[in-house]
């Protein structure tokens, strides 16, 4: 198969820059890969919002700007959150303009607060804002004829000159596998776009849908694509300790913001004493001060209190946390929530410029498996879906450029190769591999982290990523050995990465740095 434009992911970035990349030029083929189905993306499961500045009145650029820099542990590239934060009104504008509803009061956006906030500016639809908005993107992105959908192919490599046999430093496209068939096919493209998300399962307890593998991460890393910052892992602070179908549920930041607060197993109030903002701290602040609550008390989770919102307002604002918890037997507002922290967002990643470009030629990188030095050292609440329509637009406007001088693929792609057989036991082994995996990043390499527990993890994720390459070169590829195979890699990058930071900033927290 061959196309101008291979987009890889299907959420917010991946189809908000086929979108663009279609307005500007309809003569332009894209092809657009979703790896489940289109709906089933991390942009689904984003419950909060979208930060942007609406209400200049008491809002401004500046402060939303301090605000970022600030959660950002000064690790943030402060021209990128100048262009971010500035370029996002227009975006947002962009996206109404395509069909999607943000709540409202009184005809004016109805604006929420998280914390690291200085003022309300969180767009958002109820607490299924990332349903929303992937709802309206699929309805425009189905309407243009020059953008082919393929839904449930997975990522497997990217084609460089290590498969055409060239020295060009440059992307031909990928390999991605069909998960109804498992068939391996090549696509050839002039410029492919990565939008795969981040890699949250590679931990026990996450936040993400179970399709994020880290596939974007892993691929790049073996075409030794520039990456950066991978241990800046935020894990959000309140996840609802109980499993809702064997997931992890969410509670939004929102809810702190909307008065609710967090007690330990005592049912004490606490976060006074590790920031004098309280709940509405930034989320590394609120993360640690819960896990050192748990660990001190001997406890399994704290409560998050939302007893000072009314019953009407919880339907109303938050239907489906309402409802969730309902399900396992939490009253709103009546009974405290049991939560917990999970892994939650790659603040680094792919290391891109300020157009979305990679360190290989003819690769971009936007959403989540991108670094583009917006959050720095800790995402400021809400940033990530500003970030994915800034960057989105930012690089439909330069490849649409690329591809208007560049007329030919002018290369052969060679067909994949290895097809064997899997029996049931390679499955298992795969499990085993999969769940000694999370168990070691959760407990070496989570929110608190130790010298000695990062050399532990060296090793052990070493001897699995040795056990996933003997089952890869002896096996037909499959679509978990392919996830399982990103995941390992991506989570020895993450430890070596780990190792070399000696002093604590944003979410990265080692114990020994302080001594």
């Amino acid at each position: 198969m061959v196309s101008d434009v291979l987009v890889i992911g299907s959420g917010i970035s991946g189809i908000t820059f086929s979108i663009k990349l279609a307005l500007i030029n309809s003569n332009i083929k894209i092809t657009l890969i979703s790896k489940s189905n289109i709906m089933e993306t991390n942009t689904r499961y984003a419950q909060g919002g979208i930060a942007v500045v609406s209400n200049f009145k008491k809002d401004s650029f500046k402060k939303h700007i301090d605000d970022t820099l600030k959660a950002g542990a000064g690790e943030c590239n402060k021209k990128v959150v100048d262009f971010v934060i500035k370029e996002g009104s227009e975006r947002i504008r962009e996206l109404i303009l395509w069909g999607t509803k943000f709540d409202t009061n009184n005809n004016k956006l109805d604006l929420a607060r998280e914390g690291g906030h200085s003022e309300n500016r969180i767009l958002h639809h109820k607490d299924q804002t990332g349903e929303e908005i992937q709802k309206k993107l699929i309805e425009k992105v189905k309407s243009f004829k020059n953008i082919e959908i393929f839904e449930n192919h997975t990522l497997v490599d990217l084609i460089t000159d290590h498969h055409t046999k060239t020295n060009h430093n440059k992307c031909y496209g990928a390999y991605v596998i069909s998960k109804e068939k498992e068939e391996i096919i090549k696509i050839a493209a002039k410029v492919t776009v990565l939008s795969t998300g981040g890699a949250g399962n590679i931990y026990s307890h996450s936040t993400n849908p179970s399709i994020a593998t880290g596939d974007g991460l892993g691929a790049a890393y073996r075409a030794k694509v520039f990456m950066e910052n991978l241990p800046f892992v935020q894990f959000h602070p309140t996840a609802l300790y109980h499993k809702i179908n064997d997931k992890t549920f969410l509670i939004s930041e929102a809810v702190r913001g909307a008065g609710a607060f967090l007690r330990n197993s005592k049912g004490e109030l606490f976060m006074k004493k590790y920031d004098s903002r309280g709940e509405l701290a930034p989320r590394d602040i609120v993360a640690r001060a819960i896990q050192m609550e748990m660990h001190n008390l001997n406890s399994k989770y704290v409560y998050l209190d939302g007893s000072s919102i009314e019953r009407k307002n919880w339907k109303k604002y938050f239907p489906k946390i309402y409802s969730n918890c309902l399900s396992v037997g939490i009253k709103l507002p009546s009974d405290m929530i049991p939560i917990v922290p999970a892994a939650h967002y790659f603040c680094g990643g792919i290391k891109v410029n300020e157009n979305g470009e990679s360190s290989l030629n003819s690769l971009y990188a936007i959403g989540e498996c991108s670094s583009t030095g917006l959050h720095g050292a800790n995402r400021l609440a809400s940033n990530s879906l500003l970030e994915s329509l800034v960057f989105s637009h930012r690089a439909a406007v330069d490849v649409s450029k690329f591809i208007s001088s560049n007329n030919s693929l002018a290369f052969n792609v060679p067909s994949w190769k290895g097809e064997k057989f899997v029996s049931s036991e390679i499955i298992k082994e795969e499990n085993i591999l999969r769940k000694e995996l999370q168990k070691t990043m959760n407990n070496k390499v989570g929110i608190f982290k130790f010298n000695g527990g990062l050399n532990e993890a060296e090793n052990i994720v070493l001897n699995i990523y040795n056990q996933v390459t003997r089952l890869y070169n002896k096996n037909k590829l499959t679509q978990s050995l392919s996830e399982l195979r990103n995941m390992v890699s991506i989570s020895y990058l993450l430890i070596k990465q780990a190792q070399k930071i000696k002093i604590n900033k944003g979410v990265f927290y080692n114990v020994d740095n302080e001594k």
